[in-house]
């Protein structure tokens, strides 16, 4: 392969910009880089983890220079293997660039926006907003896994949050290679900072910058029109998906096709006080009825409304409840280092063959055998009465409004709810974030005797009335277990199967996928199409776009992992 003769003298180069310490060689050493957080794998010459905005750009220049490909990871907690490689059929060598060294945050106009560098975590942008009585885009899930910022915006992730959207900015720092091959920086973050590339990056990482730099044009900084859409019941079409060319915009849904250094972003009022109202019925139509309520009713819009199956709630209960102590004990700040704990652990398991497989989740799941039940006796009461159960918070004026409107319905119609107290409410939150834990788990403990596992994310029309999935024979006799959460406000659901053994997952996966489109369904929702799913033509316009060579992220959505797009 022509380039072989040229990776010794990259790495050598790499090491120079970064320091030895920062150029990860050492098969061993880069699996945690090369592996994606539940899906894909691949391999990589280097992993290179610079600490300054400028040594991403030097090695850039180096990659671009050697026709070297670039993969972005900041988290690696991705669901899809959007930003690892995944498999060994590139055309050439690839450098991972892992930016968690370069996680500073700016907090600008008066707290109501803030600069996010690409290696900030939105755990971290949370405790800064918190004295100014502000908040970000995202206040559970990716939060507390340690999710970056940049990493949501790229993705179009959706998050939880009713009122909020997809994550989304027109205003962003960034590279790309256009269409003669040449690096460019791209500076749309409306902030004056000098017109070279080392001024530009040097001023920003340094806040080489002063009030009157900052414009503030009509250029956007969030999603301003999703609590409208979300309120439009008797559309045909998702609220929320991640090929929506609505928000297709520079770094907004870019999958790691351009190299973003910084974003810029909306921040939201901190609500005077939160109320959780656990929701129970038997009958699905009783939360289509509730949720067309809420939504074209409610003066004020729900801030969560998270639902959670029957099966999912037993799964969680047992296999996400080690993960819920350890939220709840010590904090969210804890849980990435948890998980790369858990890595290595994995990784010492596979290097050791007397060692079983995914001896971290074994180890976790029989420690936690010994923990007395986690859950409220209320939560568990509706287990035993009720088979769908819906999370719903509401902030300041929409208290008095939910509880007065639950009470009236519930004289009606089948099911129940109680208002949680501050303690019910923190644990049934944490109980729904954790469930999306317990299908990884399960299926890795008892994987001998189990098929393989499939995890979809599906956006379904906001006027679709029959919500819960109810398969075909042909399909649901394939299937051992399905395990169903989401975000029901949106029509956003989370739907992981795992088959009985011997059944081929592709196939099934396409079945799956056909009775989603009679359904006029979008997917992904809001996990990014990664290497699981295939990008439709209007996201792969979008990518050919930002990067006419393929130089970054190759494959990614399906596509060519060669240059030029061969």
């Amino acid at each position: 392969m022509k380039y072989k003769q040229d990776n010794n003298k990259l790495v050598k180069d790499l090491k120079v910009i970064v320091g030895n310490k920062y150029i990860i060689t050492d098969e061993w050493s880069k699996e945690t880089f090369c592996k994606g957080w539940r899906y894909g794998e691949g391999k990589a010459l280097a992993v290179a983890k610079p600490g300054t905005l400028l040594e991403i750009w030097k090695i850039l220049k180096i990659c671009v220079d050697n026709d070297f490909i670039i993969i972005m990871q900041a988290a690696n907690t991705g669901l899809t293997g959007g930003s690892t490689p995944y498999g060994n059929n590139y055309d050439r060598p690839i450098v991972i660039i892992n930016t968690m060294r370069i996680s500073d945050i700016h907090i600008i106009n008066e707290g109501k926006q803030i600069i996010g560098l690409s290696g900030s975590t939105l755990y971290d942008l949370e405790k800064k907003l918190e004295p100014l009585e502000r908040e970000p885009h995202s206040i559970i899930g990716s939060t507390s896994i340690g999710a970056s910022i940049i990493g949501g915006v790229c993705n179009n992730s959706g998050g939880s949050l009713v009122k909020r959207g997809p994550a989304y900015t027109e205003l962003a720092l960034y590279a790309r290679v256009n269409s003669k091959g040449k690096l460019e920086l791209i500076n749309e973050l409306e902030i004056n900072l000098g017109s070279k590339p080392e001024e530009i990056l040097n001023n920003l990482q340094n806040r080489n910058y002063n009030k009157s730099d900052i414009l503030n044009s009509n250029k956007l900084a969030s999603d301003n029109k999703y609590s409208e859409i979300v309120r439009e019941i008797n559309s045909k079409t998702p609220a929320r998906f991640n090929s929506d060319d609505r928000l297709l915009y520079g770094a907004s849904g870019s999958s790691g096709k351009i190299v973003v250094f910084a974003v810029r972003l909306d921040t939201y009022p901190t609500p005077k006080q939160n109320k959780v109202f656990y929701v129970g019925c038997n009958n699905p139509d009783v939360f289509w009825k509730l949720r067309r309520d809420i939504l074209s009713k409610f003066k004020t819009l729900p801030k969560l409304g998270d639902y959670l199956h029957r099966n999912c709630y037993d799964a969680a209960k047992k296999y996400s409840k080690d993960t819920f102590v350890v939220i709840e004990k010590l904090g969210t700040k804890f849980l990435p280092t948890l998980f790369e704990l858990k890595r290595k652990v994995d990784l010492l398991s596979k290097k050791f063959k007397f060692l079983p497989d995914k001896l971290s989740d074994k180890l976790m799941q029989f420690l936690s055998n010994f923990w007395p039940n986690h859950l409220p006796k209320r939560m568990e009461k509706f287990r035993n009465k009720y088979e769908h159960h819906w999370i719903i918070e509401m902030s300041d004026e929409g208290i008095g409004e939910a509880k007065l409107y639950f009470e009236k319905f519930f004289k009606d119609n089948e099911g129940g709810f109680f208002e949680c107290t501050k303690k019910e409410g923190k644990k049934a939150l944490l109980h729904r974030f954790v469930a999306a834990s317990a299908f990884g788990r399960f299926h890795g403990i008892h994987k001998k005797n189990l098929g393989e596992a499939l995890s979809l994310d599906v956006a379904f029309p906001r006027n679709e009335k029959d919500w819960f999935e109810k398969l075909p024979s042909e399909i649901d006799d394939l299937l051992e277990i399905k395990l169903y959460y989401g975000h029901l406000f949106c029509h956003v659901l989370h739907q992981n199967y795992i088959l009985k053994k011997g059944v081929d997952a592709e196939k099934l996966k396409q079945k799956l996928l056909k009775t989603f489109n009679n359904r006029g369904a979008e997917y992904p929702a809001e996990h990014n199409v990664g290497h699981e799913y295939y990008a439709k033509p209007s996201l792969l316009n979008f990518y050919k776009k930002l990067d006419p060579t393929n130089s970054f992220n190759p494959g990614v959505g399906r596509t060519s992992k060669h240059k030029n797009w061969k």
